[in-house]
């Protein structure tokens, strides 16, 4: 659908957005108590499109404060399940109303292209559903441990959950920590990305609306360093969700270590795929293609190593450089763009930065390296799709997440060259085998040290399946019962079937 053709009042969303935008802590939406506001710019110019307060370490205490007190002393520890799924049930029902009001807003403050942002808001609408129908499913065990005692495993909500979403995937990163967390009776404090809340903003409007009680869900805007460092340190968060860089997660990790508070992060990536020599060349490209540029990049999954057999090398950079040459880049609001722009010019300089390092250190490069320029790019953060070649293992550009629309191309001569290649790194989040062999493809996707592969595929997430990574890509699991039950603790209740004396001292 083009934007011309759906029903979205342009104008008013950015009139909303200009009134400085409130955080929402103990049901009521209030400006912080710094008194201090951001603003908010589109990435395909740099235009400023909202104001948004700017919250404080006490916003964070007060939204901690609410939080706790719904949960333990208003009840909603102790809320039942099927009113926990009527509110997210009627939750997905209004985001699903106002999808391309949501899309129109995610393309505007993230940049990314309009199908994207449609594609991130349906995930966004089925995470609700699929966690709401979690609710009600049977959770725990039974154990007869002896003829006398019936040993019981319940699963209970921790508390108070902070979580800490990206920047990259707004909305859709939001749905896969609130609707769990929710769903299994935690109450939140919530803090977007500083640089892309608008979305987040619009999803508490409706949280509100439906009628969740006050305290339960609250919103903290501002920076990571003030409060999502607030939120990590607070000691009456029981368990933090974190997705985003790895420098950040292991930040996280010693703030956390004060209370040892709960802790599933998402990191950083560097995904390998490898092919084989008998994949089919225009399949593999195409795939290769979705995997990298797609988000432009900014993807922690993204596969921006491609770990090829030499004797499709040259076969696979040719068709590859040709049809990354004919990406349409562009505004991610205008009708049939293909890839967008990097979220920040901060961003762009530091993704082009990687692009001269790549070049000193010896890499080849095919297609792209540079900011894109003229009328449509010049006040935007537009670079063209980038390949490199003839790399070796230890350069920057395959040991270090670009976080770009950057591919490293590696290549392989033997099964045991593939996967000593694509295990050479410190993350482990995806990875991928293309071959027509079905017994060597599972044979080498079970000795890559990732948490998230495919099989001839890749970028398929699917809300029941868990996603997360090995090594420096995190701790835990989203989506899915896994991602469910990252929220909830273990408790072991044992019942003996009859009352009697133990007689354990004589006396």
């Amino acid at each position: 659908m083009k934007l011309s053709e759906a029903n979205v009042d342009k104008e008013q969303i950015v009139k909303n957005s200009m009134t400085v935008q409130k955080m929402y802590i103990d049901g009521v939406w209030v400006e912080s108590t710094s008194k201090k506001t951001r603003k908010v710019v589109n990435p395909a110019n740099n235009e400023v499109i909202a104001i948004v307060t700017e919250g404080s370490i006490e916003d964070v205490d007060a939204a901690v404060t609410a939080a706790k007190r719904a949960f333990y002393l208003d009840g909603w520890m102790n809320s039942l399940g099927n009113e926990r799924a009527n509110l997210l049930e009627k939750l997905a029902d209004k985001v699903e109303e106002q999808l391309e009001e949501f899309a129109y807003l995610e393309t505007l403050n993230n940049g990314k292209p309009l199908r994207e942002a449609r594609f991130n808001i349906l995930n966004t609408i089925a995470t609700l559903r699929y966690n709401a129908s979690l609710i009600n499913k049977p959770l725990g065990q039974t154990y007869t441990v002896n003829d006398q005692v019936q040993s019981l495993v319940v699963r209970e909500p921790i508390g108070v959950c902070g979580l800490i979403a990206p920047w990259n995937f707004p909305l859709q990163m939001a749905a896969w920590k609130i609707a769990p967390a929710l769903a299994a009776g935690n109450t939140i404090v919530f803090k977007p990305s500083e640089i892309t809340p608008l979305t987040v903003i619009k999803l508490f409007e409706l949280i509100e609306e439906v009628g969740f009680p006050k305290g339960v869900a609250n919103l903290v805007l501002g920076s990571g360093a003030i409060v999502g460092a607030a939120i990590a340190n607070h000691k009456d968060v029981e368990k933090i969700s974190f997705t985003g860089g790895t420098t950040t997660g292991q930040s996280i990790m010693q703030a956390a270590s004060t209370n040892i508070k709960n802790l599933s992060l998402e990191l950083g990536g560097k995904s390998p795929i490898v092919v084989f020599e008998d994949s089919d060349i225009d399949t593999v490209v195409d795939i290769a293609l979705y995997a990298i540029f797609f988000g432009q990049g900014q993807v922690c999954t993204a596969g921006s190593r491609l770990v090829v057999h030499a004797s499709l090398h040259d076969a696979i950079v040719e068709k590859l450089a040709e049809r990354a040459n004919k990406i349409r880049v562009g505004p991610g609001l205008e009708d049939g763009v293909e890839m967008g722009p990097l979220i920040t010019p901060e961003h762009l300089n530091k993704v082009l930065n990687y692009i001269d390092v790549a070049q000193k250190e010896g890499a080849r490069l095919v297609c792209g390296g540079y900011r894109l320029t003229g009328e449509k790019f010049d006040k935007g953060n537009f670079l063209a799709p980038t390949i490199f070649t003839d790399t070796t293992p230890n350069m920057r550009i395959i040991q270090e997440e670009v976080f770009g629309p950057v591919l490293a191309i590696q290549v392989f001569e033997t099964e045991e060259e593939a996967i000593e290649l694509a295990n050479n790194c410190d993350f482990g989040l995806a990875a991928a085998v293309f071959s027509t062999d079905g017994a060597r493809a599972q044979r080498v996707v079970r000795q890559l040290r990732a948490g998230i592969t495919w099989i001839n595929s890749y970028h398929t997430p699917f809300i029941e399946a868990p996603w997360g990574g090995y090594k420096q890509s995190g701790i835990g699991r989203e989506l899915g019962i896994y991602g469910f039950e990252s929220f909830t603790e273990i408790k072991q209740i044992n019942i003996p079937l009859s009352v009697d004396k133990i007689n354990w001292f004589e006396n």
